[in-house]
């Protein structure tokens, strides 16, 4: 039986930014244009974490039972170490995946926009087939598209709207960095398993792209945000405040492209979530005063 510690390292914890960041920057923009609902956002946070976190045990049961997960250098895996049974961890997914149904509808049913449960109903079916199914879309290159889609706009829009009840440009603007600096969570994870994803047959767009590739789209990702930033002082004065958070790129970005590998790449990983949620919270605050 799984540990407590186990359960935790399980659901990845330094992916979490990529749930916590977007909420936090939907809120900075509604907070700007005086609509800021706070437990309208609380309740659009647990939804993202609740599906960041099911996502994560949901992979860790599907490639654990397709056995792809036998050789993996990264965070430890539920079901591939043997340390919990499939379907303990299966229940585990189902269970936060619910949490997130059901958060979400408390939110559709406040708002009156019942359409809304779509976009749920979109945003789960994606995080259990990005390696569950017969046909995995994580496994065809796919799932870098899923998480700048569902972790960038999707949740920066969504957090807008579900406060302030209407659509804001500014909300689609700052999605986009908010989605690249989530992409570049996946992309240094992937880095990091090419080799062992390669010989399970997971093609993931790091395996698909080749080493070197990977590398560059790496460092397009963690820098192109911090130039859209810049972009939009004409119409937000302070929301080029991320630049400050510029530093905390410099070693990520010098490990990858000095050709690390394995466990060296698994700081590079914790170091992208920090610089991720240093630019969300210095992104938030400009946009909120702005």
């Amino acid at each position: 039986m799984a540990t407590p510690a186990q359960w935790l390292a399980g659901a990845r914890p330094r992916t979490l930014p990529a749930a916590i960041v977007p909420v936090a920057v939907g809120t900075g923009i509604a907070w700007s244009e005086g609509g800021a609902v706070w437990w309208r956002a609380l309740l659009a946070l647990l939804v993202a974490l609740a599906l960041q976190v099911g996502v994560n045990y949901a992979n860790d049961y599907s490639d654990g039972v397709r056995g792809a997960d036998q050789d993996r250098v990264g965070p430890m895996r539920l079901v591939g170490s043997g340390a919990a049974t499939p379907k303990a961890v299966l229940a585990a997914a189902l269970g936060c995946f619910l949490t997130a149904a059901v958060a979400g509808l408390v939110l559709v049913a406040a708002i009156g926009a019942w359409w809304l449960l779509l976009v749920g109903l979109a945003a789960i079916l994606a995080a259990w087939f990005y390696t569950g199914g017969s046909r995995p879309y994580g496994y065809r290159a796919m799932g870098e598209v899923s998480v700048f889609t569902f972790f960038g706009l999707v949740a920066v829009v969504g957090t807008v709207y579900v406060q302030i009840e209407r659509w804001s440009w500014l909300a689609f603007a700052a999605a986009v960095p908010v989605g690249l600096l989530a992409c570049a969570l996946l992309i240094v994870n992937n880095l990091r398993d090419i080799p062992t994803d390669d010989r399970a047959g997971k093609r993931t767009l790091a395996v698909v792209l080749g080493d070197a590739r990977t590398r560059l789209l790496y460092t397009a990702t963690l820098l192109i945000p911090f130039v859209i930033a810049v972009a939009l002082i004409p119409w937000r004065p302070f929301a080029a405040l991320p630049v400050l958070a510029l530093p905390l790129a410099i070693a990520p970005v010098r490990t990858v492209r000095s050709g690390a590998t394995g466990r060296a790449l698994i700081e590079s990983l914790r170091q992208t979530g920090s610089l991720q949620l240093a630019f969300g919270a210095l992104f938030t605050l400009g946009l909120a005063l702005s």
